[in-house]
């Protein structure tokens, strides 16, 4: 049977956020504040995006990143 791992990150000091450009200002009930951008990324054994969803909503949003790991 063959293993698989999907790694999840943290980042506490919002340094990954910056580089990865989804820390942005958002609008709410015209309210503006910083937030991050709800995104999905997947890297490659060198760490290169290989496919990359940004601002998702939740519903269908597993199902798509299933399939795209799968292919």
């Amino acid at each position: 049977m063959e293993t698989s791992w999907i790694y999840l990150l943290s980042d506490i000091d919002g340094l990954i956020c910056e580089k990865f450009s989804v820390w942005q200002e958002k609008k709410f009930t015209g309210k503006t504040s910083m937030g991050i951008v709800r995104s999905t990324f997947i890297l490659d054994g060198n760490n290169e995006i290989v496919k990359e969803w940004r601002g998702v909503k939740v519903k269908g949003h597993v199902e798509e990143v299933l399939e795209a790991c799968k292919g």
